[in-house]
């Protein structure tokens, strides 16, 4: 056999090798929790905050954690790339391994797919408190009525100029790190790290304004990224986000995060080559990646939109 010719075994550790390459997840990391699952679904328990020291007047006051229980239901997800034995034969130029690099990318960048798709419906689905996960009237036992869909007005409407946006950015920020538990008390005191999506339309205009100094009254002549005790903002830009006039924040420095990732199984990487009979009926091979997976909404008061008018 001409030795030249790629077999099934070359494929799957090219994939193998691909994926060791993009292990690091990007964003979806920074933003989201992963949990393991060991059946169809999983039940959260949102507990509300532990109460803080009080002088000690008339004997202990005990206070109980709050419960909100919400389900992550796992669904079963698949890719599958089929190649031709004459493709295979006649292949001179890479582009049957391109393809495979190509087919391990999509595998990976689905969790980014399940999270930008919960983004974008943020305004529209409830979360564990009963509201849209991004919502104007989030509300908690002591917190009194919260904010993290926010607006901001542009001189000139959904067009911002650097300085604009950046003071959008910068309330956000204030807006998260002043969200409230269910007994009253600041929920985000320590919040340093958050992460800014944008679609592409504002990705520069949120670069620039994110990367040099502004001497504005708010921020003197200070880089936003130092304000107020070396906050760390980042800038992401997400080519699947729809929006035209929105941009959200995350925390991203919190033990839980605004958005969950749960796994039942890994993704498997299955074949269909050399000796099957597949090939045999088809004269080509298939290869696929399937897995259960699931991705659910967590803190709403580990995010903020921002909606400019």
């Amino acid at each position: 056999m001409d030795q030249s010719i790629l077999s099934s075994r070359a494929i799957e550790g090219r994939y193998f090798a691909r994926r060791e390459q993009n292990l690091m997840n990007g964003w979806p990391n920074a933003i989201s929790n992963m949990f393991n699952s060991d059946q169809a679904g999983e039940q959260y328990a949102m507990l509300g905050a532990s109460p803080g020291l009080r002088e000690w007047i008339g004997g202990r006051q005990a206070k109980g954690l709050a419960s909100n229980n919400f389900t992550i239901t796992n669904k079963h997800y698949e890719g599958t790339l089929e190649v031709r034995l004459e493709d295979v034969r006649r292949d001179k130029t890479g582009q049957i391994m391109a393809r495979v690099d190509e087919f391990t990318d999509q595998s990976d960048i689905h969790w980014a797919t399940l999270l930008t798709d919960l983004i974008i419906a943020g305004e529209s689905t409830t979360c564990y408190d009963g509201q849209y996960f991004f919502d104007t009237d989030h509300s908690e036992g002591a917190s009194g009525t919260q904010d993290n869909d926010l607006t901001y007005a542009a001189a000139t409407g959904t067009t911002p100029t650097k300085e604009e946006m950046q003071l959008a950015i910068l309330q956000s920020v204030s807006a998260i790190v002043a969200f409230k538990d269910n007994q009253g008390n600041p929920m985000n005191p320590a919040a340093k790290g958050f992460t800014v999506m944008v679609p592409p339309t504002y990705y520069m205009i949120a670069l620039a304004a994110m990367s040099e100094s502004l001497n504005i009254a708010l921020s003197g002549n200070m880089n936003p990224n130092q304000l107020g005790g070396n906050f760390n903002i980042a800038v992401e830009m997400n080519p699947s986000l729809t929006w035209t006039t929105k941009f959200a924040t995350f925390r991203t420095d919190s033990p839980i995060k605004a958005l969950i990732r749960q796994e039942e199984t890994p993704l498997l990487f299955k074949s269909k080559a050399e000796g099957s009979e597949f090939e045999f009926d088809n004269n080509a091979w298939q290869f696929g990646v399937d897995g259960w997976r699931a991705a659910g909404y967590g803190l709403w008061q580990r995010a903020c939109l921002t909606t400019f008018t």
